[in-house]
């Protein structure tokens, strides 16, 4: 069996790694340490169920590595879309989280003509 990275591909592997820390370069440049206030997860279920453990456990691992306090909020309420629609309304500045399902983001365009946000 061939190894998945062979000539050419590593090479390419590697250029686009490179590529990448070019793009990350701008972010660096703004002086700001990324975050410097609260992150908070928003999760779309009621407290209690496998969303929201996994959420909570997410929250106390993120805490220490971020140097910030990781909240997690619970919006339960129409299929999720409550949840998804407080996530698109704020900010665009990555303080705000959104731990979803896949599923409910798959199904919701299909069933709903009007939502407010496009996953």
């Amino acid at each position: 069996m061939a190894a998945p990275f062979r000539g050419g591909g590593r090479r390419a592997l590697l250029s686009a790694g490179v590529a990448g820390l070019g793009l990350a370069a701008p972010a660096v440049a703004q002086g700001n340490a990324f975050p410097d206030r609260p992150v908070t997860l928003v999760v779309p279920f009621p407290p209690g169920g496998s969303t929201d453990v996994m959420a909570r456990l997410l929250a106390e691992r993120m805490a220490p590595v971020l140097g910030q306090p990781v909240l997690v909020e619970n919006r339960p309420g129409a299929a999720t879309v409550v949840g998804a629609e407080a996530v698109a309304r704020s900010q665009p500045d990555g303080y705000t989280v959104l731990v979803n399902s896949g599923t409910t983001l798959t199904i919701n365009p299909l069933l709903r003509r009007n939502l407010s946000y496009r996953p």
